[in-house]
């Protein structure tokens, strides 16, 4: 990708794939991955939550929003 992933010029290119990424000299610098771990905390605690109890399914966050038609399909195709 071109561009920068901080204000101190570190491109995307210069960032190693897998574990090279959280750990090593290429790596994503400390305050990405905390911001990241911080950012996945608030979703899980916060926002990704089966508030009214109308879940269908683990997973079913729509909480009576969103009908995308899951209940017109059978048990397998929802599989």
């Amino acid at each position: 990708l071109p561009g920068d992933i901080d204000y101190s010029g570190t491109s995307f290119d210069s960032i190693a794939n897998g574990w090279a990424a959280i750990s090593g000299p290429n790596a994503v610098p400390q305050a990405g991955l905390i911001q990241i771990f911080l950012f996945v905390g608030f979703l899980e605690l916060a926002v990704m939550k089966d508030v009214t109890g109308e879940s269908e399914f683990p997973g079913d966050f729509r909480n009576g929003a969103l009908d995308f038609g899951w209940d017109t399909f059978d048990e397998e195709t929802k599989l």
